[in-house]
């Protein structure tokens, strides 16, 4: 059987988050002679000069050289800045600037933060060169104001409260933004960034990382009210932030976390419930990592829940559903058992610490009985809930005395003369070095689903426009360190995966029409789960997929509301004939045609004999005018990675557990996934139970 190792990572739509990783500063060498000559009065004192304004997420620095009459080089250092969006500015900006003698040139499209950053940096610079005084700080006319701008998630007001001389209070009023990651934590923004800027009195503080749109759009009301109290906004940009000079620190503790989603939660809380010292390494600014994006499901047999949804369920019953996925017989039925048997205790687990269980639900009308829990809020495929796991977990590990370091990977495995595991060391933001010494380490970093050189190994096919919703910082780093100590590393055949039209959503509902991949071809029932439907696509080697209806005197002829209001959009390819529609799709169009042909015959016939999809769900292809809806692939869940055993032990090349290193989460997920997911609330729910073993292996020294 082909296997087809798949793709990226998935968000649900709209849940955008910007990369952290930063880009270097402009080395080329000081211009010869400037294009232009600056006007007569801009006569500059010849040196060099520098400068900050604040960017997207934090200073962006210059260094301006001048002769007494043009500006001869500029330096700019937007590291702080996303390497994909900010920082592919810098040169462009300086060549303008350069060749225009002026900062009045039009910033890079899609970049104008950094831009107007760069821009506001370099006039400072030419300012001083030319004698102007800075301007001295404004005062304000005291009150409150308001400003209303665009956070993650929609519309956010913020009220900032002003004496005659500072910021005194900011308070964010109305918003949207997702519990957990931006608002919910102690260290996130919502909680976070108005504090930030009182007690600095500059809008050049830090964006909390992995929360930085919501951050921002706090830094852009509070700059449109100080505008409203008639302040300098622009100053208070580049006001600089008082910061702790680097120290390095070691910590000696019982058990130490690297991760703090769900997998590094739950074996955090359980350790330190047990009396351990528990310290928490985790990479960004928040804690949650993909869970807290997620749609907030666990799976669970025999609970209280289901019960009083008048669902029967048992652990062997949810032991076969998930073993029947098992197509290579690369499933670990050890771990699998092991997970169900304990599944309903599990769900139990959550419940005594905060975690508000609301339902059961089926997650597809096939998938029976319905044991997909959701958390409070949650529901259907919609995407934000998770927090409403790790912000209980949080807060019960901080009021049980946990540490967590944020902003602090983990960069290397401790190892002592026998290869066991001692210690991690780590790296803060300012640069700072941290070695954790500790008998026991527990990896809870997520998977690689933003680390390309990672996935063009493990996927031997790889669809392009994929969109991620994941976190950034999933790129496999405790998969990295973990080889490096000896552990094995497995090579799956497959990720979790949807793939999904972005015009109607179809493709994670139950829409059951013809679907077929960019060749034409039909491949599937596309009444089963919406991840079987995706991995049959993919084994077809197809980047995309097409879901193909009709419409018939402007009503869509198949009962779906997707797509009733999606066959109203007038950027959705659709013609008079499936021949002309498969034109504008870039499809053979006889190979089209007959796919529809062949599917409007089985419909007609009331069986399907290519693939089995239940009649009542068979409705022909017909109409008046025809529709094509392209379907993304993505995912949000990486398989394979570290091999453990039923005890969360990280196994080495020979089978043998490394002694003192666990694992749990998706950093760990050999064994409990074939190719294909089996259905929501598997990841969370392996990953929290499997961070609960490691916790109290680790410290029973087992």
């Amino acid at each position: 059987m082909k296997h087809t190792k798949k793709l990226l990572s998935l968000a649900l739509a709209g849940a955008m988050v910007l990369s952290l990783a930063a880009c270097g500063g402009d080395d080329t060498k000081p211009s010869e002679t400037p294009s232009q000559t600056p006007a007569a009065e801009a006569v500059y004192k010849a040196g060099t000069y520098t400068a900050e304004s604040l960017g997207m997420n934090g200073p962006v620095k210059v260094e301006v050289t001048v002769s007494d009459t043009a500006i001869t080089d500029i330096r700019i250092d937007a590291s702080v800045e996303t390497e994909s969006i900010g920082g592919v500015a810098t040169d462009p900006m300086k060549t303008k600037i350069l060749d225009a003698q002026s900062t009045e040139v039009d910033a890079e499209s899609g970049a104008t933060l950094t831009c107007n950053a760069i821009k506001a940096a370099v006039q400072k610079c030419l300012d001083e060169a030319m004698g102007k005084e800075a301007p001295e700080a404004a005062g304000y006319q005291a009150g409150t104001y308001e400003a209303s701008v665009k956070g993650h998630n929609g519309e956010m007001t913020v009220a900032v409260t002003f004496d005659d001389a500072s910021i005194t209070d900011v308070q964010v009023k109305d918003h949207t933004e997702t519990y957990g990651l931006g608002y919910g934590l102690k260290t996130s923004p919502v909680e976070t960034m108005g504090p930030a800027i009182v007690e600095a009195q500059s809008l050049a503080v830090d964006s909390v990382t992995s929360a930085t749109v919501t951050s921002n759009a706090i830094k852009q009301a509070v700059a449109e009210c100080v505008t409203k109290a008639g302040g300098d906004a622009e100053a208070l940009k580049s006001a600089l932030v008082e910061k702790p000079a680097p120290a390095d620190e070691t910590f000696d503790v019982d058990v130490v976390v690297v991760g703090a989603g769900a997998a590094g939660l739950s074996a955090a809380v359980t350790a330190r419930e047990a009396g351990a010292n528990v310290l928490v390494l985790e990479k960004t600014g928040v804690t949650g990592g993909s869970t807290t994006r997620s749609g907030g499901k666990i799976l669970g047999a025999g609970t209280p829940t289901q019960e009083a949804q008048n669902f029967t369920d048992t652990p062997d019953m949810m032991y076969d559903f998930l073993m029947s996925y098992d197509r290579d017989g690369i499933m670990n039925e050890d771990l699998v058992r092991t997970f169900c048997d304990a599944s309903a205790e599990n769900i139990q687990w959550l419940v005594d610490r905060g975690v508000q269980i609301q339902d059961v639900e089926p997650i597809h009308s096939s998938l029976t009985p319905w044991r997909v829990h959701n958390v409070k809020g949650g529901g259907g495929q919609t995407s934000g809930h998770g927090g409403q796991f790790c912000v209980p977990l949080t807060k019960t590990y901080e009021d049980a005395g946990g540490q967590i370091l944020y902003n602090c990977p983990a960069t290397e495995l401790i190892t002592d003369a026998a290869g066991a595991v001692v210690g991690v060391k780590a790296e803060k933001a300012d640069g700072s070095k941290v070695t954790v010494n500790a008998p026991a380490v527990i990896l809870a970093t997520g998977g690689y689903a933003h680390n390309e050189e990672m996935l063009a190994k493990y996927n031997d096919f790889l669809p392009t426009n994929v969109y991620s919703g994941v976190p950034m910082t999933n790129v496999g780093d405790g998969l990295n360190m973990a080889v490096a100590v000896g552990a094995k590393n497995f090579d799956a055949p497959g990720l979790q995966l949807v793939y999904v039209s972005y015009d109607c959503y179809c493709g994670i509902n139950e829409e059951s029409g013809l679907i077929v991949s960019e060749d034409g071809d039909r491949v599937v029932d596309e009444w089963t789960y919406q991840s079987h439907v995706a991995q049959a696509l993919a084994d077809a080697d197809s980047t995309c997929g097409y879901y193909i209806t009709a419409s018939k005197d402007g009503k869509c002829v198949e009962p779906y509301p997707t797509l009733a209001g999606g066959i109203q959009i007038e950027s959705v390819p659709h013609a008079a004939t499936i021949e002309e529609l498969a034109a504008q799709i870039g499809m053979d169009g006889a190979a089209l045609k007959a796919t529809v042909d062949r599917y409007n015959e089985l419909c007609a016939k009331g069986s399907d004999d290519d693939f089995g999809k239940p009649a009542e769900y068979m409705i022909p292809v017909e109409g008046d005018t025809y529709y094509a809806f392209r379907m993304t692939p993505g995912s949000s869940v990486t398989f394979g990675g570290l091999e453990i055993d039923t005890g969360a032990h990280v196994l080495d090349t020979n089978d043998q557990p490394i002694p003192g290193l666990y694992a749990a989460g998706e950093v760990a997920f050999t064994g409990l996934f074939d190719a294909e997911y089996p259905c929501c609330g598997m990841a969370i729910g392996s990953a929290v139970y499997y961070g609960r073993v490691a916790a109290q292996n680790a410290v029973a020294g087992e």
